[in-house]
């Protein structure tokens, strides 16, 4: 489906003059700069050497592709027990198999051991019941994650007002939206939602500086999921259909507890909160591995978990206050502090977050007054 990367010569890169620029990504007709993607080097590739132009190339829906439904059995949904928060927006995902393919079970929190080819799909939504003055449904963007020659590659694909085509947005996109009022909000809440720059995607999804999936690990697939025709739990389809090997038992692998579930203990689910919305960067081999504050749901040391530990930078990002987590003081806590606002040099996650998540603050800030 897509030919290797190559590197335009000098001549080529007089195309590029007076093309549209966003921090180090930059387009001009049929050729795009991706600095620090790919390769160590400002590169110029062609679109089709990255993805095809239109999601609807690809083939993984049938038409209308807004509909979402699988073109064929190797198109596969699957859902999260406990899903990263991204402006109330509502989440479709799907695993595209190659023929004849399956991944492996690795460990219940690492990802699947994806074969070649394999994509993963996630489409952004807001229900008609969201969106202030809407009587439908509306699909903001597809994130694709392509793994080709051994390495994955993220393409945002930005969809069109008539909902008919996604189309490859190598820059990103700003779009203005009205979130109706609700039980939680009194008035209608007006925002601008963000589509990442092809940059963007390896700020949480790199560990040991490769890019990696986040989201379809055994504990977190380890849940029943509506099929065509069955409703079955997620791990035991694709091991029924073939797309999975070396699974064990189902009763011995772990789940994840879903953090909106108030049913669940407190404990579990403000680590689960933290595991999905923050790990990706804070564990060993993320991008903040060298803030020392480890999040991770298997994380059982207090003080790596920032229980009492001191911030490696202080200053406005962290509120000018002294630990990470004080046990039982939640207006103390670095951690909470910024999740609470949303100013560049204080907002966490610095990137993908243009609302408050009001209930997974609640939902923190009852956990750190029960440490």
């Amino acid at each position: 489906m897509f030919r290797s990367i190559i590197v335009i010569s000098t001549l080529a890169l007089a195309l590029l003059l007076g093309c549209q620029n966003q921090g180090n990504v930059a387009v001009a007709n049929d050729y795009v700069s991706v600095s620090g993607l790919l390769t160590s080097q400002d590169t110029l590739v062609k679109y089709e050497d990255l993805g095809l132009k239109k999601l609807s190339d690809y083939g993984f829906f049938k038409q209308p592709i807004s509909q979402l439904i699988p073109a064929s059995e190797q198109v596969v949904p699957y859902t999260l027990n406990s899903p990263l928060f991204t402006d109330y927006a509502t989440k479709s995902r799907f695993i595209s198999f190659p023929e004849g393919s399956t991944a492996a079970y690795v460990s219940d929190e690492k990802v699947l051991d994806f074969p070649e080819g394999t994509v993963i799909i996630k489409n952004f939504y807001y229900t008609n019941a969201d969106l202030k003055n809407n009587d439908t449904d509306v699909i903001l963007e597809t994130r694709l994650l392509l793994k080709k020659d051994g390495e994955w590659i993220a393409l945002p694909y930005v969809w069109n007002e008539e909902q008919t085509e996604a189309y490859l947005y190598i820059l990103g996109k700003d779009i203005d939206l009205v979130l109706e009022a609700n039980d939680e909000r009194v008035e209608p809440l007006n925002f601008s939602y963000s589509v990442p720059n092809i940059n963007m995607c390896k700020n949480c999804h790199v560990k040991n500086q490769k890019l990696v999936p986040l989201g379809p690990t055994p504990r977190q697939l380890n849940r029943e999921n509506q099929f065509i025709s069955v409703s079955q739990n997620q791990l035991a389809f694709l091991s029924d259909n073939h797309f999975l090997v070396d699974l064990p038992p189902l009763s011995v692998v772990a789940k994840l507890p879903d953090y909106k579930d108030e049913s669940e203990p407190l404990d579990g689910r403000a680590r689960a909160y933290l595991d999905v919305n923050c790990a990706h960067c804070h564990q060993d081999g993320g991008s903040a591995k060298t803030s020392g504050l480890h999040l991770a749901y298997e994380e059982s040391d207090l003080y790596r978990l920032g229980v009492n530990k001191p911030p490696v930078a202080a200053g406005k990002g962290s509120g000018y206050l002294a630990f990470d987590i004080v046990s039982g003081k939640p207006e103390a806590s670095i951690l909470l502090y910024r999740m609470k606002h949303l100013e560049p040099d204080i907002v966490m996650p610095e990137i993908g977050k243009n609302l408050v998540d009001t209930e997974g603050v609640a939902l923190i800030e009852s956990w750190i007054k029960s440490l």
